[in-house]
């Protein structure tokens, strides 16, 4: 099934952005205009969070967020690199995401 290699892919994501030096990084999907918190990991420090915008053909599909210790430009090139995986694992049709 697609979307779970791309939720698998995704939960790597957000694992290796904290064993590289985030507290916590973590994915919101875009649902109904409103931001859905989908993969993460780590300990939160919201003082310290950088948000960088998922986008897939000019669409804000997702943002990626990290708390310290993870570079902007770093984020930029992961959300680029995952957008086409964010778009596939967005759509959940309804069901709650399962970490």
């Amino acid at each position: 099934m697609a979307s779970a290699d791309a939720d698998d892919v995704l939960r790597q994501t957000v694992a290796d952005l904290v064993a590289s030096g985030a507290t916590w990084a973590g994915i919101f999907f875009v649902e109904d205009g409103a931001l859905v918190l989908g993969p993460h990991a780590g300990q939160e420090d919201e003082t310290r969070r950088t948000l960088v915008p998922v986008t897939w053909k000019g669409e804000r599909v997702a943002e990626l967020a990290a708390d310290g210790g993870v570079q902007q430009e770093r984020l930029e090139q992961v959300a680029a690199e995952i957008a086409d995986l964010c778009l596939v694992a967005w759509d959940t049709g309804g069901e709650a995401w399962e970490p």
